[in-house]
């Protein structure tokens, strides 16, 4: 369970949120912007290092949930500059999640947040895991979803701060 002096977590994505892809080409004709080169994979080379201290600055606990699993902190942190965060573990999922249009992450990170608030970025976040998530977890949580074609933008950053610091790790009231 929570308590008052906990920080809310904050779930992260890297595919979408931190790698950004699936943009028009007459949006990036050359490409999406790469800051570095000289990796063995080049989606690499899309990471801005500008969002390690954003995301650093943020008050919220960072935890890796991605595909990425542990080689976020292997080939992602570093880039960021951040230091090695807590990686969720995914259990397979389960067809009954895909049949009620849950994504496969989402009962996970309830579970993994053991009752603490938290925000979950990720570009592939539904109305169904808003609503699941409002259901089964009774303290608050924003399941922010980013255009992966930009990845984590200014206002995404204005939005997560601004949650993250105005009572997020409150109780929810009663409906």
């Amino acid at each position: 369970m929570t308590t008052a002096a906990q920080r809310p977590i904050l779930f992260l994505d890297v595919d979408g949120p931190l790698i950004p892809f699936g943009t028009p080409p007459a949006r990036h004709p050359d490409g999406h912007p790469t800051f570095r080169a000289g990796h063995s994979n080049p989606l690499l080379a899309r990471i801005d290092p500008a969002h390690g201290p954003r995301l650093a600055a943020l008050p919220c606990d960072l935890v890796w949930a991605t595909t990425w699993m542990a080689d976020a902190n292997e080939c992602v942190a570093p880039l960021l500059g951040l230091p090695r965060l807590p990686v969720v573990v995914f259990p397979e999922s389960s067809d009954a999640d895909e049949w009620d249009g849950l994504h496969w992450k989402t009962r996970a990170l309830v579970d993994w947040a053991d009752g603490r608030a938290f925000a979950w970025v990720d570009d592939e976040i539904t109305d169904a895991d808003r609503a699941w998530v409002s259901t089964h977890h009774q303290n608050p949580a924003l399941l922010h979803r980013v255009d992966p074609s930009e990845g984590i933008t200014d206002a995404d950053y204005a939005t997560l701060h601004e949650w993250s610091s105005s009572g997020s790790s409150a109780p929810k009231r009663p409906s």
